[in-house]
């Protein structure tokens, strides 16, 4: 490992609560600012960022506050619509799960409207939900119920895939709107045909926490389970190409960039004092760089620059959300973090 991969964050943004869950807009808003949105106690709040890579006048991070949303429960997993965009007739819609098992829809005109619509169907913890990326008409989840669930924007049932252990993570091609594949935690990951219902590709590993598939590049797949991260090519075979251990005290999310096909991230599990969070680079057989965050929550890569953020959840009243910096060429590496 390089003498200089540990860094501290790039940027680092102070919030009102805790901050259990954070996402950039994987859509663009219309505007050279990027959407981002940060869940904590009893609140959604979504902001723009605008960093000083993408505007020379910036110093750091410009991070500006659209709207808060009052929400009742913990905030545990959050989704962007593309519909969200802040050009011609401002919209923002994103998409909860709290503990309470439901979906929460959001969406505001950062005006006059706010509205949340409830979705109820989940009969247990929700891990993972996302946003057909086309037009965002749908909702894909997937809960410890074993199921996989996909609604319209009304709150209506279209598709119950029946799974075979808990769902925790769910992603939908970024064209083909009719594949989405769903990883399970007793280490499968299929990817279903939403017209026949039907699964058409499986793969497998062992007791699985995370997965993701590299929407830039989409033969790969990515996973965490136990202390390893591993990566398929889906053209190849149903076990995994490359298999690493990663964090001594078990993995909890991985996350590819959306920037770089061959940069991806993975964190360590939340409830330590540190949680640790490595940026790897398939070229590099060690982290290209190891940050850490108190109790770290949360993961996040932008749209189109190598950053990723994560949050904070802290035992006072400010928490935080930061965001590190990983350059392309030689993967000199930076981050953010929210808190």
């Amino acid at each position: 490992m390089q003498e200089d991969s540990s860094r501290s964050p790039s940027y680092t943004v102070a919030c009102e609560d805790y901050v259990h869950v954070v996402e950039f807009s994987p859509f663009t808003s219309g505007t050279p600012a990027s959407l981002l949105a940060y869940g904590g106690n009893q609140y959604v709040v979504v902001g723009t960022c605008l960093f000083q890579e993408e505007d020379v006048e910036i110093e750091g991070v410009e991070f500006n506050v659209l709207r808060a949303f009052h929400h009742e429960l913990r905030v545990d997993a959050l989704a962007w619509s593309p519909e969200s965009r802040l050009d011609r007739i401002p919209t923002i819609r994103l998409c909860t799960a709290a503990a309470d098992r439901k979906l929460r829809l959001l969406t505001s005109d950062l005006q006059d409207r706010h509205e949340v619509k409830v979705m109820e169907g989940h009969t247990s913890y929700i891990n993972h939900l996302v946003f057909e990326p086309t037009e965002g008409k749908q909702i894909a989840s997937v809960s410890d119920d074993h199921t996989c669930r996909v609604w319209d924007l009304d709150g209506n049932e279209s598709t119950v895939l029946r799974l075979r252990s808990p769902g925790m993570s769910v992603c939908w091609h970024p064209e083909e709107v009719f594949k989405l594949m769903v990883a399970e935690k007793k280490g499968t990951i299929r990817f279903y045909d939403l017209v026949t219902q039907q699964a058409i590709l499986s793969l497998d590993c062992g007791t699985l926490i995370s997965a993701d598939w590299c929407l830039t590049n989409t033969i790969k797949v990515g996973a965490v389970a136990g202390n390893d991260w591993l990566i398929w090519d889906i053209t190849r075979s149903s076990y995994p190409q490359e298999k690493r251990p990663a964090h001594i005290d078990k993995a909890r999310l991985f996350k590819w960039s959306r920037a770089n096909e061959n940069l991806f991230a993975t964190t360590g599990c939340p409830g330590k004092i540190s949680s640790q969070l490595f940026i790897h680079h398939l070229g590099h057989p060690q982290p290209v760089m190891i940050g850490s965050a108190p109790v770290g929550s949360g993961l996040s890569w932008h749209r189109t620059l190598p950053l990723c953020a994560v949050g904070d959840e802290l035992s006072f009243s400010k928490a935080l959300w930061r965001v590190f910096r990983s350059s392309l060429i030689w993967l000199r590496a930076f981050w953010i973090f929210l808190g």
